[in-house]
């Protein structure tokens, strides 16, 4: 694959990851249980055999992976933090989590997704990316702690944090990924969302469980919630491939407790990436409104001085092609940033963290194409 087409695989489909997508669960289920987290933000207990992402066409013979074949490590506090994690859901069993939306939203977010689907295109206008990467896979998975943050973004914005893996071969691309993010756009609000993304097989893909793919497990951890505890300000996420069936599962890591595998992307959905990624990275992303301006990133906060305030990741790990867990920066590393005027990476290494960065910006007019 050619530096150029490395280059547009990564920088330039930052495009589709601001595309609004579908989330709904299916209206003719009547759910076990449903759950109002505030207004306009409900889930069904939807059973999970019967759940809307296994009505792809490529999983019809799937049988549903119940757990992972290994567990990740648990996650041991590496600070003072004693915080504990408590989550507002718990679907009987049987049953998982499926945010529900109107029939309205979806036809529209539909065609919105349909129309701005561009990942490989030679211009990504708008967007922004600070972060790292590597490219010397294959790579079975990522792991990494990142601080969480709300920000005023306006309607045709977008802010967001998130860990990927991916492949690219001869203009087509197999893409996941998972972190936090600020998009009015696709959820109707500015609050802090948590989210997933994948594309695979002949162009296809969405996020979280908006179109058949993502298959749930967690009963307790949909794969895009709010996150609006006040005792939730780190995210730490884990994208990894099972040795023994080849899904990519993700995983909440949660301090002093025990993980939570919140669902996966079946192989069947990927023709480049069931034997590894080339490629894995972690950062942040913004997307300009449509009038110039470009959101804050991270924190807002441009990483100078004191690592505590600005945005963080931390602990960033890679799973090697044995699946042996590796510090990032043991392989061949680059850093993203492509508009200095607004945004920084500062990969100054901090001893307790593992390979961790600052980084974040407050945006501005003036920010490039």
């Amino acid at each position: 694959m050619s530096t150029r087409v490395r280059i547009a695989l990564v920088m330039n489909v930052f495009l589709f990851w601001f595309s609004p997508a579908l989330i709904r669960s299916d209206p003719n289920m009547v759910p076990l249980r449903t759950f109002k987290i505030r207004e306009n933000v409900t889930y069904d207990c939807i059973n999970i055999y019967k759940q809307p992402g296994l009505d792809h066409t490529l999983l019809k013979n799937h049988k549903i992976q119940i757990k992972p074949s290994v567990s990740r490590h648990e996650l041991r506090n590496q600070t003072d933090n004693t915080k504990t994690y408590k989550n507002e859901m718990g679907c009987p069993d049987g049953t998982v989590p499926i945010l529900r939306n109107s029939k309205e939203y979806i036809s529209n977010a539909q065609l919105f997704a349909e129309k701005y689907f561009h990942p490989l295109s030679s211009e990504s206008p708008g967007s922004h990316v600070a972060g790292v990467r590597s490219q010397n896979g294959p790579y079975h998975g990522v792991d990494a702690s990142f601080s969480i943050h709300k920000l005023n973004i306006e309607r045709d914005q977008a802010s967001y944090a998130q860990l990927y893996v991916g492949s690219g071969l001869n203009h087509q691309i197999n893409f996941i990924q998972a972190g936090w993010m600020i998009n009015p756009s696709i959820f109707g609000d500015g609050g802090v969302w948590s989210y997933g993304f994948w594309k695979g097989e002949n162009g296809n893909g969405c996020y979280n469980t908006a179109c058949p793919g993502f298959v749930q497990v967690s009963q307790e951890v949909p794969i895009a919630q709010p996150l609006d505890q006040p005792k939730e300000d780190l995210l730490h996420y884990s994208i990894h491939q099972d040795k023994q069936t080849g899904n990519w599962w993700i995983t909440k890591l949660i301090p002093n407790a025990p993980n939570i595998d919140v669902g996966y992307w079946p192989k069947e959905l990927f023709n480049l990436i069931g034997n590894g990624a080339n490629m894995v990275g972690v950062g942040g992303a913004v997307q300009a409104s449509h009038q110039g301006p470009s959101p804050p990133m991270g924190n807002g906060k441009f990483p100078i001085g004191d690592p505590k305030e600005s945005a963080m990741f931390t602990n960033i790990e890679v799973l090697n092609s044995n699946y042996e867990k590796r510090r990032i920066d043991s392989f061949p590393m680059e850093k993203l940033l492509d508009s200095p005027k607004c945004y920084g990476i500062n990969t100054d290494k901090i001893k307790l963290l593992g390979f961790a960065f600052n980084y974040g910006g407050a945006g501005g007019d003036f920010c490039g194409v």
